[in-house]
């Protein structure tokens, strides 16, 4: 052989071979997919938190938001410089949406589903940032289909905010931890801090978490650094807040101590917040399905992308440990400053899916699905929240007659005629000697025995509702308000004639034979 044939046949050999064109359908396909990665959890959380969300009732604290959303800025600022500064940030967000919408039950809450699928949609980012596509779209619809995350999805509070933004900032951590974008990404970490601090004060419990995440992962120096000073300056945008709140201590509401069961009890609300409506044995079903989840995670944690796990476990253990240390000086251990810890989990049983076999998927997959399923019912029943206010109004309508009056025994109670206005316009509130908004507070402001009876004059039935599901000293306030109630009625000539009982709340009408 030649030389010459010799390179011919070389160049025969080695000269690249043509490629086969893709097919459209494919090319189509996988940009489908990849967009059903994208968009697939927050769609599916928006639509299970949008899914009965006006059926339970408003209580409390979201009465507590309608009503102060709904005051002028300068009512709103007499108000945050008192009391409440710690959810300031979302009360004035609900205020825009009242100037824009107005605010009943259903606006003041749609705000809350789309922070609960925007944090869906980061989870989604972010675990595709720890472990690809699919732990992405794992986690986004986990989270998305995990009952307490719709629970407060319907909630018109500050939580469901808290959530997205932790996704967020822990996101920007991962980017700047790759040292991908240098300072723009610790700009950014820097940034959702302030807002995360800013939007709830014990959300910052997520800052020491990622601290723990710094230190697994060793990222270097400049890094670390970046990273410190990030943290710094997002603590220091939160101050101003930390001083004002540190004036109102006085005001934070009670929590249950803690005990020897609060860790389970706080694993299993992650899962359900339907505790007392989800029977003992779906609850223990699904506690015990992540557990072994997540146990065998530990186990083949050697299988499993190492940044999810040091990312997702300080995420999940450090914030409700310090928390719990916080509360032996003095409670504040409410699980629902700790929603924020929800994406971790969802992070993790995520992770656990990788590491697993197809058809142990399949169990896992299946074993949750009827607890799931019941929880969800649950947390949308109409009596699920501690105040059933729907009650109040649907018997009212009922029963009503012109000329009925109102007597709310607690201050906080008579809010509930500020926030459904339309259900009691024509009955007078007869209770109430200076509103919450006038006084730049939170409660009404009683009127004493003397303003009640002039009053009582005037009418011959009244309403008597007291609301049973109060802290103890506000129960305490309202018990002697309603006994002096009780009081200037039997003087005035009024009689019970009905009554009717609903959760947390009771209604007795009283009567007075005409003059």
């Amino acid at each position: 052989m030649t030389p010459l044939t010799e390179d011919i046949r070389t160049m025969t050999v080695t000269a690249p071979q043509p490629t086969a064109p893709r097919a459209p359908g494919t090319v189509a396909g996988r940009a489908r997919g990849k967009l059903a990665t994208v968009w697939a959890p927050p769609v599916v959380a928006l639509v299970l938190g949008l899914w009965g969300i006006t059926g339970p009732s408003a209580w409390t604290d979201e009465i507590v938001t309608i009503d102060v959303a709904r005051r002028s800025w300068p009512e709103l600022g007499q108000l945050l410089g008192h009391v409440d500064a710690v959810h300031g940030l979302h009360y004035v967000l609900l205020h825009l949406v009242d100037q824009v919408t107005g605010l009943g039950e259903f606006t003041a809450r749609v705000p809350s589903a789309l922070a609960v699928a925007g944090a869906a949609a980061g989870l989604a980012w972010l675990g595709r940032l720890l472990g690809g596509p699919r732990l992405g779209l794992c986690a986004g619809l986990l989270l998305a289909v995990l009952p307490t995350a719709s629970r407060y999805a319907q909630e018109a509070r500050s939580f469901a905010f808290v959530m997205v933004v932790a996704v967020l900032a822990t996101g920007a951590l991962v980017k700047s931890l790759s040292g991908e974008g240098r300072g723009r990404w610790p700009l950014a970490y820097a940034a959702l801090i302030a807002l995360l601090g800013w939007f709830n004060l014990l959300g910052l419990l997520l800052v020491p978490a990622h601290v723990v995440t710094v230190a697994l992962r060793r990222p270097g120096r400049r890094v670390v650094m970046r990273l410190l000073l990030a943290q710094v300056a997002g603590l220091t945008a939160v101050v101003p807040l930390l001083l004002v709140a540190a004036a109102q201590s006085a005001a934070v509401g009670e929590a249950a101590p803690v005990t020897a069961g609060t860790p389970l009890n706080y694993f299993t609300w992650l899962l359900t917040p339907g505790q007392g409506t989800l029977p003992t044995a779906l609850k223990l079903l699904l506690t015990a399905t992540a557990v072994a989840a997540l146990t065998l995670l530990v186990v083949r944690r050697h299988k499993a992308p190492p940044l999810a796990l040091a990312v997702g476990v300080p995420w999940l253990v450090v914030p409700p440990l310090l928390l719990a240390a916080g509360s032996l000086g003095h409670p504040l251990f409410a699980y629902r400053y700790l929603l924020f810890c929800l994406p971790a989990l969802a992070l993790l049983l995520a992770t656990a899916a990788t590491v697993l076999a197809p058809r142990q998927q399949l169990v896992f997959a299946l074993l949750p699905a009827v607890p799931l399923a019941a929880s969800h019912l649950a947390i949308r029943q109409e009596d699920s929240r501690p105040w059933d206010t729907h009650a109040v109004i649907r018997t009212l309508r009922i029963h009503e007659a012109p000329g009925d009056a109102i007597l709310f025994s607690g201050a906080r109670c008579g809010l509930i005629a500020t926030a459904f206005k339309e259900a009691f316009t024509g009955h007078p509130d007869l209770g109430t000697d200076r509103t919450a908004a006038g006084l730049g507070a939170l409660d009404n402001l009683p009127a004493d025995p003397a303003l009640l009876q002039q009053r009582l004059a005037h009418t011959t039935r009244v309403w008597h509702i007291s609301c049973t599901h109060l802290s103890a000293a506000a129960r305490e306030a309202a018990d002697r308000t309603a006994a002096a109630q009780e009081q200037t009625l039997a003087h005035a000539g009024f009689t019970p004639v009905d009554h009717y009982r609903a959760n947390g709340v009771d209604i007795e009408l009283d009567e007075r034979p005409d003059a």
